[in-house]
């Protein structure tokens, strides 16, 4: 299984934002930082702040900072919400599968089990499980990134 860039960046965002927790900070700032396209930051922005994980302040000094504390963002919730594609394999959408042996085939079963299973250890982590104790430690990894 292979998350999107979109669930990629989304997570790299709230980590970043986790680590500026006090700041409203500039998308062109996290994009310089990661070394990813503005253009596509501003779409995992919107998502975000579409479920309420961010706030957006618009204009020339606004920017992006956590809507919640870092302990109520889960990440399997996350994922799922910023994930456009669960579907593992073509059986999992009905309306576009062609497998002839979807009747047969138990595949589709334990794929999705094993999604599942997946998706609740991500639950059992937050936002603030990922900076506990590394807050200082990623902030100077992203420090030392910019200045590169």
């Amino acid at each position: 299984m292979q998350l999107s860039l979109h669930a990629d960046y989304s997570l790299r965002l709230l980590i970043y934002l986790g680590t500026h927790p006090e700041e409203t900070v500039a998308t062109e700032q996290v994009s310089r930082a990661y070394g990813i396209s503005k253009h596509h930051l501003v779409r995992v922005v919107q998502t975000l702040a579409m479920h309420g994980y961010v706030a957006v302040s618009p204009g020339r000094s606004g920017g992006v900072k956590l809507a919640k504390a870092p302990r109520e963002i889960r990440l399997g919730e996350l994922v799922r919400r910023a994930e456009p594609n669960l579907k593992l394999v073509e059986c999992f959408d009905g309306v576009t599968n062609t497998c002839p042996i979807v009747g047969a085939c138990r595949l589709q079963g334990y794929l999705e089990d094993a999604m599942q299973a997946f998706l609740a250890e991500l639950d059992r982590h937050s936002l603030a499980d990922l900076l506990a104790g590394k807050r200082e430690a990623l902030d100077g990894l992203l420090q030392e990134i910019r200045q590169a």
